[in-house]
């Protein structure tokens, strides 16, 4: 069996401990490093190119948000998760605008972290059902608030599949496929579903998603 190859990047040795120690009761998975600074976290992503970094937000040195920025680009195959103790939209967005796939509150990882690193080690995302509540009643109250509509119905049918696809973390060539057309068909789609949803990015698609429980 191919295990899972993760790296922790947590600057409290108690919560990376505690980490470690769930991860190895796992028998898909090994811990093949720890760090505990952004920077530490990029260089060691960079050399042992692990299929899924645990990444804390609130790292020294070089922050979470940016440290994941860093190892996406250099290391497209590894995913990304963050732990936040933060539940904010604000918070969110910047680690989807980063590349993570995935976002944890610290409270709930020890029943969401194995299942966040499954997820994303397969191209998914992954929110805390708490994450998920707290963005769905926000956007539900902020609709009210500002006397709007959600524009969901405006999409077709074959606009909420792939919208359900993108916001998964499929690609436009993996979309095409899955659906037996073409990528260009895929993007004028895509193109379709930001503007009638009035959204600008990958990011904002995804969380979006996450909002109206299309994913979780």
């Amino acid at each position: 069996m191919k295990k899972l190859r993760v790296l922790l990047a947590d600057d409290h040795i108690v919560m990376r401990s505690g980490l470690r120690a769930l991860l190895e009761r796992q028998p898909d998975m090994e811990v093949v490093g720890e760090t505990e600074n952004g920077r530490e976290t990029a260089a060691l992503a960079a050399s042992l190119r692990p299929d899924v970094v645990v990444m804390d937000v609130g790292m020294p040195v070089l922050n979470g948000i940016e440290a994941t920025q860093t190892i996406v680009t250099q290391c497209s195959s590894t995913a990304v998760v963050v732990l936040s103790m933060h539940a904010d939209e604000s918070y969110v967005m910047r680690a989807l605008k980063a590349g993570a796939r995935g976002y944890l509150l610290k409270d709930s990882a020890a029943e969401d972290l194995i299942g966040a690193i499954q997820a994303v080690a397969q191209g998914k995302s992954f929110f805390s059902p708490k994450v998920s509540r707290i963005l769905a009643e926000d956007y539900v109250r902020v609709l009210k608030q500002k006397g709007e509509v959600d524009t969901y119905d405006l999409l077709t049918l074959r606009e909420r599949e792939i919208l359900q696809l993108l916001a998964e973390g499929k690609s436009n060539k993996e979309v095409a496929t899955d659906l037996n057309i073409s990528p260009y068909t895929v993007e004028t789609h895509r193109s379709h579903i930001l503007e009638k949803l009035n959204l600008h990015n990958s990011a904002e698609l995804v969380l979006y998603a996450v909002r109206k429980g299309i994913i979780s």
